[in-house]
């Protein structure tokens, strides 16, 4: 398998000890199941400059890769043993632990993730992610994918909490649980009043099967076909849209799209008054 070029990176003595060094000036080893609670300072590697902060606001888009046989078992830079198998991230810059929202932009595969590592180094990377993260991503062939990374607020208090005061690894997990895999439908603006149901009563239509080949603006995904189909409504006036439905584990998501636009430039066009309807994710695709 060829592994991401930061996997590549990371393997080599430079890096690891200025990961060491990162992590506050040394990289405490912790029992099996244990980890702290580290921010770390300013560090410098291959002459670029990263200061680790708290930022509860974190919401950025880029590249991401992803590392696993040749790391399963070594330490993180929090002094955990890194597991390939589980859903944890390493991040250049934000607090270890803290909990992330990794959104694929090219398919909308959504996972929660726990950072708890330094990296990735290559400069066009924002986030590695273990394998099991990157199966569920589908970009385990491919080794990057577009993606977009949100913190998650709450989720990442919790853990911090926990390993402050000593919690284990299984705690923090379970203080994730139920983090939303995509944001609230509440989030989005409401849509006029609906008008006055028909007499007859008819079956729901089936979500639409996506259009063909081309630019779309998806507007976002949402875990009810309901609040989906309003923001759908709400969209009309930019375009045909369209409800599709896809799935996250267990979980079913609703993708909203407009579309298909003749080219790149109209389909940005297009996300561009979306997001200015207040859909601020809204992004384009192209399939």
């Amino acid at each position: 398998m060829n592994y991401p070029i930061s996997a590549t990176l990371r393997a080599t003595g430079v890096v690891m000890s200025v990961l060491m060094l990162a992590a506050c000036g040394t990289t405490t080893s912790q029992p099996d199941g244990r980890s702290s609670y580290k921010v770390g300072g300013t560090y410098v590697i291959a002459g670029q400059v990263y200061t680790p902060e708290e930022n509860l606001r974190y919401n950025e888009s880029g590249m991401a890769s992803w590392y696993g046989p040749g790391f399963h078992g070594r330490r993180t830079a929090n002094g955990e043993a890194y597991d390939q198998h589980a859903m944890t991230a390493a991040h250049r810059t934000l607090p270890m632990p803290s909990v992330v929202r990794v959104t694929n932009l090219s398919n909308g595969n959504t996972v929660i993730l726990r950072v708890n590592d330094r990296g990735p180094f290559a400069r066009n990377r924002i986030i590695d992610v273990s394998r099991a993260a990157a199966e569920r991503l589908d970009m385990v062939k491919s080794g990057v994918a577009s993606v977009r990374v949100e913190i998650l607020p709450e989720e990442s208090t919790r853990v911090k909490d926990i390993a402050r005061n000593g919690g284990s690894v299984s705690e923090q997990m379970a203080a994730m649980r139920g983090a939303p895999s995509a944001p609230a439908v509440a989030a989005v603006p409401p849509p006029p009043p609906p008008p006055p149901p028909p007499q007859a009563v008819t079956a729901r239509p089936a979500p639409a099967a996506p259009a063909g080949p081309g630019y779309f603006v998806q507007a976002g995904a949402f875990t009810s076909i309901d609040g989906a189909e309003r923001v759908r409504a709400s969209l009309a006036r930019f375009g045909d849209g369209a409800v599709s439905q896809t799935s996250f584990g267990p979980t079913s998501l609703y993708r909203v799209r407009l579309g298909p636009y003749a080219s790149a430039d109209a389909a940005q066009s297009a996300a561009g008054r979306v997001q200015q309807a207040g859909y601020r994710d809204a992004r384009v695709v192209n399939e």
